[in-house]
């Protein structure tokens, strides 16, 4: 199965045929493309459900650098849920960004949860890694090129989106909001990561109770380059809730 859903201020991809059903974000430069290896290889154990924030894909652009903020971004996880789920048991798999924009939405109140999170290659802590460091808007533009390419994105995000992204989220702190995650949550991360250097994950492992974390060897985009990991790790977790 596989099909676009598609309705105002939301942009989704739905494929596999399992019962699991997974909603996996992805990061600051990526689209849901970069779920597609994971999925692909979990195609008969699991449905995924593959979001475009804002600025991705063929989602809504946002008009300023306040249209871009982590509780903007979790708004749209929201919608996506609220559309795609309708209630279900699932899993909400973060990269990157994407761990960022899955903690600000658990920390929602009302917010459905999921019955576990897998948090990859991210950080508790934006404000502490250097994705980015030039501050004039021309120099910034050439930075978002060269992260693009270094990262080996099938499909990238709009520039301008990227820029305004990271004007909006580059100070953010959540570190607050990891003791208070209280559902099954699995750290992943590799082990050469120089966007989201290894201390990350050792940050979000000890401050969430109960976690567990798996260190692999690769870079920062494992869905990409480790996807079979990544696989294999789904699979196990997975397997334990159908």
């Amino acid at each position: 199965m596989q099909y676009v859903y598609a309705e105002e201020g939301v942009d989704v991809k739905i494929c596999g045929r399992g019962p699991a059903l997974v909603v996996a974000v992805h990061g600051i430069q990526g689209t849901r493309k970069v779920w597609e290896p994971v999925a692909g290889r979990l195609d008969g154990e699991a449905t995924f459900v593959l979001p475009n924030l804002r600025g991705r894909g063929g989602a809504p652009r946002g008009a300023c650098v306040a249209d871009y903020q982590l509780r903007c971004f979790a708004d749209d996880l929201g919608e996506v849920i609220d559309s795609c789920v309708a209630g279900r048991e699932y899993w909400l798999a973060g990269w990157s960004m994407g761990v960022s924009v899955s903690l600000e939405y658990l920390s929602r109140a009302g917010a459905h949860q999921p019955s576990g999170v897998i948090l990859a290659s991210g950080t508790p802590a934006v404000r502490n890694v250097a994705w980015f460091q030039a501050t004039g808007r021309a120099a910034l533009m050439d930075e978002i090129g060269a992260r693009e390419r270094k990262l080996k994105l099938g499909e990238a995000a709009d520039h301008d989106a990227v820029a305004w992204t990271w004007e909006a989220i580059r100070d953010t702190d959540q570190t607050a909001i990891l003791p208070s995650i209280a559902i099954p949550t699995h750290v992943v991360h590799g082990a050469a990561d120089d966007q989201c250097p290894l201390e990350c994950a050792h940050m979000l492992a000890s401050a969430i109770r109960g976690s567990t974390v798996k260190i692999l060897g690769g870079g920062h985009s494992l869905p990409v380059t480790h996807a079979s990991a990544i696989s294999t790790l789904l699979r196990d977790v997975l397997s334990r809730q159908v």
